[in-house]
């Protein structure tokens, strides 16, 4: 589902990139793969702050950022208890060897 607050055809990344955000959650699915790309791929963090600074994209942003970027994911959760595991496993061999 697309909004008629679409950049025109031919706009350039930064229109699109702003038309998606202030019309998300309504976007296509391809807009929302460009977002998530330019997001994680080719933002930079004045990029991000400039957006994220700009009152008439703010709600757009918000939900954005909190449906894609700050949940964990299924490969957060795994790096996570790997993580755990791996720590576990030192601390028995320390504990062993010198207990």
């Amino acid at each position: 589902m697309t909004n008629e607050s679409s950049a025109p055809p031919g706009a350039g990344p930064d229109a699109r990139i702003k038309a998606a955000i202030a019309a998300y959650p309504h976007i296509s699915p391809e807009q929302l793969a460009e977002l998530l790309h330019w997001y994680r791929r080719e933002a930079s963090a004045l990029d991000v702050a400039t957006l994220a600074s700009q009152p008439d994209l703010r709600e757009g942003y918000s939900r954005f950022r909190a449906d894609h970027i700050d949940r964990f994911t299924r490969k957060d959760w795994l790096k996570l208890v790997a993580a755990i595991a791996v720590t576990a496993i030192l601390i028995f061999a320390i504990a062993t060897k010198f207990g």
